[in-house]
């Protein structure tokens, strides 16, 4: 097919999908008798104590950290090495132990998809090896729990424990912070904590989206969402996926993106039958997954002070399309040998798109992808036998328009004669008996049915609705209103005017990977620095509280920034639905109000490695410029 073809191809399977519901599509979990229950923990002893830190009404804290994954670790982490003490930092997550994503996401097969070398943090500070290329879900739960370990952090956690609002006392300088702990059984505690500053580390892909199906409610069968796997049905654990309880099972499965591809290979292996229900098929190229050679990661890594740093800015720089590339790829995978993700987190052509050049830039992008596009196209047919499943396997769209996904065993898995793919041709599934799923005039009668319907969308809303709580800010300020009124408004990504102390990594005005790892910890130094900078301005006069937000002119300038670059992101305006658009919503976008909210809540056009040297050039600056910094007396 000709670049014409394939992009008339493309605009026709969008247009299929493309629903006017958008993300009202999906279920709002807290209102839903039936799935409210998606929200609970399933890797919990409701009967055990929780574990960690103790907290009483009024406690009161200098630094709250909202999470207990990778992001709030790290966090914690360059805290300390800014010169905070242990004792100054409380973490807080609902989950019942550390590991954020990993401790939620125990399906069979869960594994990070980009290298655990980039992706697991501190590893040089460690001086830990990851077992394989790319880690599985187990060991990254385990590093978590080692990091809390080794910097005694487990002491300063406060599992089981939800924020509701957080509100800002004008008077004492600091945050009210209203939570729920659960004791076990049915038992909840409510109270309240003070805290100096607030960091939201909760994580981009937090809570379960299900979607609203016509008779769901009344399917009378199994039912879960992968990221709450219930192997006490399926049987097997996720040290051991051997779901040996699937053998007399007929499982039924919604979705086919990340997750579903790393699952289904083994549902294929256990499960009597298993129905792949499919909406929009994910681009599915080679994995190659392997152990870690021992030698070569000694060579690797223990002569290079900075190795790990390097290898995250080398992945990031061909992630971005830097040109001229570096001279040597470290990761060399399926990421680095895809410039055209650039068109999703920017890169140094960026900076030369205007509003004259988009249509060139767009070209270019397409370029870039049409060759790697067709290439796992092809592979479809190489690898499924039937000729129909591998035609409705193949993803028609840019590359850059959904998470590329990596798997030796997802696609293999339709030559098995008890897996049937059911693609809907871009529909979705039409409705739901008390035993099945129709699809046309077809009901597919299930014994189970598994949601891989992901999450709700990181690009949806502020910072505080991404965190799962109300913040109120000065003048009693909501920061959804803020959001809803006028858009994002940050300094570098992290900070907003009229919200004092409170510290959130982007993703709206920040920089963006493949790699969320990186970020993380970019930003987390970043934070360390500023509220370092701002209590040594305390002490230095004597003074105990502090507090910082940005100036109305930085924000403004910081948001102008980030709007000129909007129209480097043109390539995502033809993009099927997902939860990069916002399930299409971004597309019908018609007032220019509206269009510039949206550039507002975009991310730095000119990638990670330029974000990165952007907010160091400002702290190698010293000024602290457009931080406003105010200290006073303790009451």
């Amino acid at each position: 097919m000709s670049p014409e073809q394939i992009q008339q191809k493309y605009n026709e399977e969008r247009d299929k999908r493309l629903r006017p519901d958008g993300t009202a599509q999906y279920l709002d979990l807290a209102t839903s008798e039936k799935f409210k229950h998606f929200v609970d923990d399933p890797w919990l002893d409701p009967h055990a104590q929780a574990k960690g830190l103790r907290l009483t009404n009024d406690s009161r804290v200098k630094i709250l950290v909202l999470g207990a994954g990778y992001g709030g670790l790290l966090f914690a982490l360059r805290l300390l090495e800014a010169g905070f003490k242990a004792e100054d930092i409380c973490i807080v997550d609902s989950a019942g132990g550390f590991g954020g994503t990993w401790y939620w996401n125990r399906y069979p097969g869960a594994m990070c998809d980009v290298e655990s070398y980039i992706y697991m943090p501190l590893l040089e500070e460690t001086g830990y090896m990851p077992q394989h290329k790319y880690a599985y879900g187990p060991e990254l739960r385990e590093y978590a729990e080692m990091v809390a370990e080794k910097w005694g952090l487990e002491g300063r956690t406060v599992f089981r424990t939800v924020v509701s609002e957080m509100k800002w006392d004008e008077v004492e300088k600091e945050w009210v912070v209203e939570m729920k702990q659960k004791e076990g059984g049915e038992d909840d505690l409510d109270f309240e904590l003070r805290a100096s500053f607030v960091i939201a580390a909760s994580g981009l892909l937090n809570y379960p989206k299900v979607p609203r199906l016509p008779g769901l409610d009344a399917f009378r069968g199994h039912c879960f969402h992968t990221s709450r796997w219930d192997y006490r049905y399926t049987g097997g654990s996720p040290e051991d996926p051997s779901l040996e309880n699937l053998k007399d099972k007929r499982v039924g499965i919604i979705g086919t993106g990340a997750t579903a591809v790393q699952a289904v290979p083994h549902l294929a292996k256990w499960a009597k039958e298993l129905y792949v229900f499919q909406r929009t098929p994910s681009a599915v190229d080679t994995r190659g997954n392997r152990p870690t050679d021992a030698e070569w990661w000694q060579k690797e890594t223990q002569s290079k002070k900075g190795w790990h740093r390097q290898r995250r800015e080398n992945f990031a720089a061909f992630v971005s399309n830097v040109s001229p590339p570096p001279s040597i790829d470290m990761v060399a995978d399926g990421w680095t040998t895809m410039p055209s993700f650039s068109a999703l987190v920017g890169g140094p052509a960026a900076a030369q798109v205007t509003l004259e050049t988009i249509a060139a830039h767009v070209a270019s992008l397409h370029a870039l992808d049409f060759p790697r596009s067709e290439r796992i196209r092809a592979r479809v047919d190489e690898v499924v036998n039937d000729k129909t499943t591998a035609e409705n396997l193949k993803a028609w769209y840019p590359g850059w328009c959904k998470r590329p996904c990596f798997h030796d065993e997802y696609l293999q898995s339709f030559n098995l004669p008890q897996v049937t793919l059911v693609d809907t041709d871009g529909r979705g599934v039409d409705r739901l008996t008390d035993h099945g799923v129709v699809v046309e005039d077809s009901e597919y009668n299930l014994d189970l049915l598994i949601l891989g319907t992901g999450y709700n969308s990181p690009v949806v809303g502020s910072p505080a609705r991404r965190a799962g709580f109300s913040v109120i800010g000065c003048n009693g300020l909501s920061m959804e209103q803020k959001w809803d009124d006028s858009g994002a408004g940050t300094l570098h990504g992290i900070i907003s005017r009229d919200f004092p102390n409170f510290l959130f990594p982007g993703p709206q005005q920040a920089g963006a990977s493949a790699n969320q790892a990186f970020l993380l910890d970019l930003v987390a130094e970043h934070v360390a620095y500023i509220l370092s900078q701002a209590t040594q301005k305390a002490k230095a006069v004597g003074l105990e509280k502090v507090v910082v937000e940005p100036s109305a002119a930085a924000e403004q300038e910081w948001s102008m920034r980030i709007m000129a670059g909007a129209v480097a992101f043109a390539g995502l305006a033809g993009c099927t639905p997902s939860y990069f658009n916002r399930e299409g919503e971004f597309a019908r976008i018609s007032t220019q109000e509206e269009q510039m909210k949206a550039a507002k809540g975009g991310i730095w056009s000119q990638g990670l490695v330029d974000y990165a040297e952007v907010i160091e050039g400002w702290r190698r600056s010293g000024d602290l410029k457009g931080l406003e910094i105010t200290v006073s007396n303790s009451n």
